[in-house]
């Protein structure tokens, strides 16, 4: 039953196995993405027992409510007239002295499904609660999505709800909501719901009018503009900013730009940085496509000046943050910016 695999078993793999009906007795779920330990958790409550099974044999507790040994006695019980038993322990981080459960791990329960759902941290994977959870169960470790990692997800995410999306609508989507999967899934889903059954495309007017982003004023926009070293459209993107700050602040707009840039001195090591397909693998993209901008920007960007750019941009957060910057506006301080990439 063990799976043991680079980061833990993969969220994938573990969806298949649910989805098939095989559960394994003990799941450590831990990082700092909630998203997938909650699509987990809540797939075991949903699915591991019928309906009818769940009052005598589904316990919930909370880390801060139980002892490590209240939560072994409880795994140990043989389900009432069902073939399992689930355990789930939310919070888990907050229980004390692991010793006990370390034991159970030794011999688990075979009838009873334990699920530790472990946020905003991780346990170190040498302790022997990890290493001996690895041999009888699944250890996953949910990490949070890299902002380049976005669009693909959202892409993976609308094709399972059966639509699809075009890259332009998913990187606005991405750049407007970012890393918070929870709430990026949530208004997907509200868009998905409002789109004709006879045309389940996610455009980019779809996209202004459900989300509110500007399909021609965005951080993609922004970003394409700079990378294409248009100075009059980045500049009147970064105005309209300016005068809407609830389009696009520069707390979003900055690590945006920092990603990108950052990408950009990866894609100088590519060992072909002429082929898109070359450069999106070498910066580990999901299509050529999204590899466009970085042999764009290579053409139009000296490795020096992309490095002084990474710079400019770490200044500019700092003083975004208030640090050394005792009267500049975020939104000057992002003019500042952008006219220091395209100058």
């Amino acid at each position: 039953m063990a799976e043991k695999k680079q980061n833990g078993a993969q969220f994938e793999q573990i969806m298949q196995d649910l989805a098939a009906g095989v559960f394994a007795p003990v799941y450590i779920l831990m990082g700092d993405e909630s998203y997938y330990i909650d699509v987990i958790v809540d797939y075991i409550a949903q699915n591991a027992l019928r309906e009818d099974e769940r009052d005598f044999n589904q316990t919930v507790v909370f880390g801060a409510d139980v002892t490590a040994g209240q939560v072994a006695d409880m795994a140990k019980r043989f389900p009432m007239m069902a073939e399992r038993q689930v355990i789930i322990v939310k919070e888990a981080q907050n229980i004390k002295n692991w010793e006990r459960l370390e034991a159970y791990f030794d011999n688990p329960q075979p009838s009873t499904v334990l699920v530790l759902a472990y946020k905003n941290g991780t346990i170190d994977g040498r302790k022997k609660i990890v290493l001996k959870a690895q041999k009888v169960g699944i250890v996953f470790e949910s990490k949070k999505k890299r902002d380049y990692e976005l669009p693909g997800f959202i892409d993976s995410y609308v094709k399972r709800k059966g639509c699809s999306i075009d890259n332009k609508s998913a990187q606005m989507v991405a750049d407007h909501i970012g890393a918070d999967l929870s709430r990026l899934t949530s208004e997907l889903d509200k868009v998905i719901l409002s789109l004709p059954e006879a045309d389940m495309r996610i455009t980019p007017d779809v996209v202004e009018q459900q989300i509110g982003v500007s399909k021609d004023y965005n951080g993609y926009e922004l970003r394409s503009a700079i990378a294409n070293h248009d100075i009059l459209k980045a500049n009147r993107i970064v105005k309209y900013f300016d005068n809407n700050p609830k389009a696009g602040s520069a707390f979003m707009l900055i690590p945006m730009l920092f990603s990108y840039f950052q990408n950009l001195m990866l894609a100088y090591y590519a060992p072909n940085r002429t082929n898109e397909n070359d450069v999106a693998k070498w910066l580990d993209l999901k299509n050529g496509w999204a590899a466009r901008e970085y042999i764009t920007g290579m053409r139009n960007y000296s490795g020096v000046k992309v490095m002084q750019i990474i710079e400019k941009i770490r200044e500019t957060d700092a003083k975004s943050k208030g640090l050394d910057n005792p009267n500049t506006g975020v939104g000057e301080l992002l003019k500042e910016l952008v006219f220091f990439i395209l100058h």
